[in-house]
């Protein structure tokens, strides 16, 4: 019972896990960009939500207003520091200080705006529903449930509409896909714009299960890169596995290693699928 337990917990930090690592392998596959502020951006998310759900609004709806706020956030970053930084070239390396500067300056806003303090949602409190004599808290089970929700949603984005065949263009040779008469800025701000609503879900999902504070998302890094790598990098399908792998090996390794060694088992699976098979399970591809 504790281990189907375990299992649970393990989907929940997964799906939530899955949609940061596939906003983040899209920005990388498209953009090539290793974005470590993917964590903050979902504590914005989070934040954003939280700040209208205590307003008035329901939390549904809260959820909308978070992602358009967080997609606004990465569109404002894109003017300022990517499209900039594309066009001079720039270096993977400063790329990655970048982003670790941009992830630094969102989690001190958030501090100074709101307090290290943890938050909630204002939601009502609701039994654990019993599901064949296993307690599961019904937010647990909203938040895989949104999760799967929007993985299906980009499956067909990707596989059957204009920008997503544009995307996986662009992912595999941008400079013939440019020569093609693809727009590749237009394709730069969907990806941002996919990126942002999966990202700012995560973050609002995570605050269904567990509180709103401003470490979150930067707690949450290394499992996001560790699912990416496991998954294969660029490919969107790797990481949505990659992550829960990585989530259900987590929580099941508790009984054994404790709580405080989640992270370590990020790290392992990581370091392990580097020296075995670097390119990671898939092909690294949209």
């Amino acid at each position: 019972m504790e281990t189907a337990q375990l299992l649970i917990n393990g989907l929940a930090v997964g799906s939530i896990i899955s949609l940061v690592a596939v906003g983040l392998t899209l920005t990388f596959g498209i953009l090539r960009l290793p974005n470590f502020a993917q964590g903050d951006l979902m504590t914005v998310g989070a934040y954003l939500t939280w700040v209208t759900n205590i307003a008035g609004l329901n939390v549904w709806l809260s959820m909308v207003v978070g992602a358009v706020g967080t997609v606004a956030v990465m569109l404002l970053t894109e003017v300022f520091l990517w499209k900039p930084m594309r066009k001079i070239r720039a270096q993977p390396t400063t790329l990655i200080i970048i982003s670790i500067g941009l992830a630094l300056f969102l989690r001190s806003t958030i501090l100074l705006i709101w307090g290290g303090s943890n938050q909630s949602y204002d939601l009502p409190v609701l039994n654990a529903l019993d599901i064949f004599g296993l307690k599961v808290a019904f937010y647990r089970l909203v938040a895989i449930g949104l999760s799967l929700l929007a993985i299906i949603a980009l499956h067909f984005l990707l596989q059957n509409s204009k920008i997503g065949k544009a995307m996986r263009a662009v992912a595999d040779n941008i400079d013939l896909a440019r020569v093609s008469g693809i727009n590749v800025e237009r394709v730069v701000i969907w990806t941002w714009m996919i990126a942002g609503v999966l990202t700012a879900l995560a973050g609002a999902n995570y605050g269904l299960i567990t509180a709103v504070r401003p470490n979150m998302g930067w707690f949450l890094i290394l499992p996001i890169f560790a699912s990416v790598i496991l998954g294969g990098i660029g490919n969107p399908y790797g990481a949505i596995t990659g992550a829960y792998v990585i989530g259900i090996a987590q929580e099941l390794s508790v009984p054994v290693l404790g709580s405080q060694y989640k992270l370590g088992v990020a790290l392992a699976i990581m370091v392990i699928m580097l020296l075995l098979r670097p390119q990671g399970l898939f092909r690294g591809t949209l």
